[in-house]
């Protein structure tokens, strides 16, 4: 299991501070994440993906070609960052959230056969309800798609919950 560390020694609002099972449960259930990564000139570069959790890895897919790859090419080291629910709350000039943030290191998925359970999982997070259509479309479509591999190496889960909601 990832151990749930805070970046920066600690997270300065440790009222919001939440367990792994929660950070996990946060990457499981976004409908997006953030992946942020820096290329070899040291510009930052983030751009919007579909992540799915499996173990303590993280799995995203995309193009065979495009600045992701040749920036995971040059700098393996990634963040991701997830938000799960949130709410406006207006009249308190706040927000309630759900967030996770992992750190850790990509890799080009090279084997077919994590390639193909790695498109599962993504398509039994996204469309649970096709997973059959999902097989013969992953059988179709392996050689046009890279999957990323992200190994999690350490976790940061922050909330502001709703005040009727249990805290942890």
């Amino acid at each position: 299991m990832v151990p749930l560390v805070y970046h920066m020694d600690m997270m300065r609002r440790k009222d919001r501070q939440q367990d792994t099972e929660f950070a996990r449960s946060v990457i499981r259930t976004a409908e997006y994440g953030v992946l942020s990564m820096v290329d070899k000139d040291n510009t930052p570069y983030a751009i919007p993906v579909s992540p799915a959790l499996v173990g303590d890895t993280i799995y995203i897919h995309g193009a065979t070609e495009g600045k992701k790859l040749t920036v995971i090419e040059n700098n393996s080291k990634v963040c991701l960052v997830c938000v799960g629910k949130t709410r406006l709350l207006p009249g308190e000039f706040s927000t309630e959230y759900e967030s996770t943030i992992a750190y850790g290191t990509a890799a080009i998925v090279e084997d077919d056969g994590e390639k193909t359970e790695a498109l599962l999982a993504i398509a039994r997070k996204y469309s649970p309800q096709f997973t059959d259509e999902a097989v013969a479309y992953i059988g179709r479509a392996l050689r046009q798609t890279v999957v990323v591999r992200i190994t999690v190496e350490q976790m940061t889960a922050k909330a502001k919950l709703p005040k009727n909601m249990p805290q942890p």
